[in-house]
């Protein structure tokens, strides 16, 4: 079986605070680490594989090398699926809001974004935006915008650590301040900021907004409640949190060993976003720690996770 180590493309964000050096054993240069992309082979942030036949290159370079058969059997897209990152917010993040599949290839030549935020720490008290709190109608939130009252019609949600919140495409959303989080994402890197808190950049300039096309692509009703069957044939101590048609997402509780299995109908991510131990094949052992990717190519075989870890499981929808 084939198991790749990955390290991850880092993001400096204006908005980020240093938990992912401090405790997810991230490296960076920059002071500030805002984002780091576990699993990405996004043109604008490539994960790097870190071990065995590929290691030192790019994770977008194996995929083109070695084509949809990683991805999964079945698979007929142009593009690597998903991309998961974990996100530091020592402050809020803009008001914003992706685009569909539709609006994004024909404006943007990139994918919309579906999203899933599971949450891994939030400070008391801390909070975020996810969709309107009313129905409201073009004109109203236009006018919210240019009044800055637009955090007034939002939906704000206390959270706390283990809240999962499933984001579709068109959904305006902002995270809050003193949140981190794991994200499982479609491959895409479009985001149309609505509302920045009039912030400045270093070179102190304020970031641009892309007000008339969050227009054309909002949902402006409320979200509905989302549930997720938690089915599944990988492992039964596996609890789903999302399922989209673009990813499937489980987390696992580990206290001992716990065998898992892969088939040639879709490649797993794992992250580890507590503990440590090993992943363990007929072939060898990798050891893991709080804050590692970890990648499978569609395969058949099983696998074996051994330690006191907390993880999440991405795949493709089955």
């Amino acid at each position: 079986m084939e198991i790749l180590k990955l390290k991850p493309a880092t993001k400096d964000y204006l908005w980020g605070g240093t938990r992912l050096k401090e405790k997810y054993n991230k490296t960076s240069d920059e002071d500030i680490l805002a984002e780091t992309w576990e699993l990405s082979a996004h043109k604008d942030g490539e994960s790097l594989i870190t071990n065995g036949e590929f290691e030192g290159k790019k994770f977008g370079e194996y995929y083109r090398e070695k084509g949809n058969s990683i991805v999964g059997k079945n698979y007929d897209k142009d593009r690597f699926p998903i991309l998961i990152k974990f996100i530091d917010a020592l402050k809020p993040l803009s008001i914003q809001v992706h685009p569909s599949d539709e609006y994004g290839l024909k404006n943007e030549n990139d994918y919309g974004k579906t999203e899933m935020w599971y949450v891994l720490e939030a400070d008391e008290g801390a909070s975020l935006y996810y969709g309107f709190n009313k129905e409201v109608t073009k004109e109203e939130y236009k006018q919210a915008i240019e009044d800055g009252t637009l955090e007034d019609i939002l939906n704000k949600v206390f959270v706390k650590p283990g809240d999962v919140l499933f984001i579709e495409s068109g959904t305006v959303h902002a995270i809050g301040a003193g949140i981190v989080i794991c994200e499982i994402q479609q491959n895409s890197n479009v985001t149309y900021r609505v509302y920045d808190y009039k912030r400045k950049d270093k070179d102190g300039n304020e970031r641009d907004l892309h007000i008339d096309k969050a227009l054309e692509v909002s949902n402006l009703v409320p979200n509905k409640e989302y549930s997720f069957e938690n089915e599944n044939d990988i492992n039964a101590n596996l609890k789903r949190l999302a399922k989209s048609e673009y990813f499937d997402v489980f987390s696992g509780e580990l206290n001992g060993s716990e065998e898992l299995k892969i088939t040639e109908e879709s490649f797993q991510s794992i992250i580890i976003v507590e503990g440590e131990g090993n992943i363990q094949t007929d072939e060898e052992t990798i050891e893991f720690k709080k804050g590692d990717s970890l990648f499978l190519p569609a395969q058949n075989g099983s696998y074996k996770l051994n330690g006191e870890a907390r993880f999440v499981l991405s795949t493709l929808p089955l």
